[in-house]
């Protein structure tokens, strides 16, 4: 079941102050906000992110840290948008509420949470915002966007199949650029 723990993490903000920078990056991945977990950047959407991600956990039963998919898409996050782009979000959907929902609510709620994890931390809605898109459905929802690139860890699939030990694991694993449209990508080097 998905937990919101403190962990001895949280910062204090200025009164007039919105975000801020750090150096020393803790969390859990897979909770934490691309702009946190890269750059040590993080605000009020880092919440709206991690937030994002609890909605998908209680909506599958899965949880997001060890979701893994054999084609290689890995987190649940990535799968969620895999599955919302084929225009079938319900496939993910706990088999424990064995059809016991209201269709719309659940494709509603997993809408929010996918502009929760957009990967654009200005795109992703306040939670005034959220609290008012899951009490209103007059409420007219934008559509989330999905980043083309992001730099994700990747386990050689070897190893994955194989049963090795996490630690065995994280000695493959690496950061690897991934196009999710198929684009191609390209690297850029300063002269």
């Amino acid at each position: 079941n998905p937990k919101i723990s403190d962990f001895g993490m949280a910062r204090i903000f200025g009164v007039d102050q919105t975000q801020a920078n750090t150096r020393r990056i803790v969390g859990t991945y897979g909770y934490m906000s691309p702009e946190y977990a890269i750059h040590g950047q993080y605000s009020v959407k880092s919440d709206v992110y991690s937030f994002g991600v609890l909605v998908l956990e209680l909506i599958t039963g899965k949880k997001n840290s060890s979701f893994y998919e054999e084609d290689g898409l890995g987190d649940l996050v990535t799968y969620m948008w895999k599955l919302w782009v084929e225009n079938s979000p319900l496939e993910l959907v706990d088999e424990a509420m064995s059809g016991d929902f209201q269709t719309n609510e659940v494709i509603r709620c997993i809408h929010i949470a996918l502009l929760c994890v957009q990967d654009d931390s200005s795109k992703r809605p306040s939670m005034d915002n959220i609290l008012v898109m899951m009490n209103s459905f007059t409420v007219t929802l934008p559509i989330p966007v999905q980043s083309g690139f992001r730099l994700r860890t990747v386990r050689d699939s070897k190893d994955q199949r194989s049963g090795a030990s996490a630690s065995d694991q994280s000695a493959t694993s690496k950061s690897l650029p991934l196009s999710v449209d198929d684009a191609s990508i390209t690297t850029v080097y300063p002269r």
